[in-house]
């Protein structure tokens, strides 16, 4: 009996040393050698400070930038501590109110679009956190930001343009707008 429970702890032991330590030591050196900017967040920085992640969506609520996709992260919208939905179906009336709310904010924004805006400005993506929204998020969104700074809608239009990313290896996902690096250009810091 004692030689299966000396035998079990040393194999705890070795199994802890190599998943509890060599593995996530190999794991994490991989990563910030390959892929450096990506395992520390992605950090946008200028002047040595902080502006935001590539990879997690922040809000934008002054008219003068584009928006981002609303976040349902609790406690508070943006918490990248909290990544998650809203988890409320399409016929829960508590969505169905976020919605109408949104448009209406939308609206209230720029009351010369009558057009329908794309749903991912309306509603929250599954982590909440969603650094990107759809071509068609950010061409509805021009208007009110070329107005607000006093730009020319083609030279806002362009911005979008340029701040388009396509499919991954040109198949997966969709094209998409980081909103971070879409309002950096137009700060003209990016």
């Amino acid at each position: 009996m004692y030689k299966i429970i000396r035998q079990s702890l040393i194999m705890l032991a070795a199994m802890t040393v190599l998943t509890g330590v060599a593995y996530p030591v190999l794991v994490t050196g991989a990563a910030q050698l390959l892929f450096h900017d990506a395992a520390n967040g992605s950090i946008i920085e200028r002047g040595g400070k902080p502006l935001g992640s590539e990879l997690i969506g922040q809000p934008f609520a002054d008219p003068k930038y584009f928006w981002s996709r609303p976040s349902a992260t609790a406690p508070a919208a943006y918490n990248s501590a909290a990544s998650s939905g809203s988890n409320q179906g399409p016929t829960n009336p508590a969505l169905t109110d976020a919605v109408k709310q949104r448009i209406d904010a939308l609206r209230a924004a720029d009351p010369n679009v009558t057009t329908p805006p794309p749903a991912d400005l309306v509603t929250a993506s599954g982590s909440g956190l969603d650094p990107h929204i759809s071509p068609a998020a950010a061409k509805y969104q021009i208007a009110r930001v070329a107005r607000v700074r006093g730009m020319a809608e083609a030279d806002v239009a362009r911005l979008v343009a340029i701040a388009t990313e396509g499919r991954t290896f040109g198949v997966l996902g969709e094209p998409r707008v980081n909103v971070l690096e879409l309002n950096l250009r137009l700060d003209g810091t990016w």
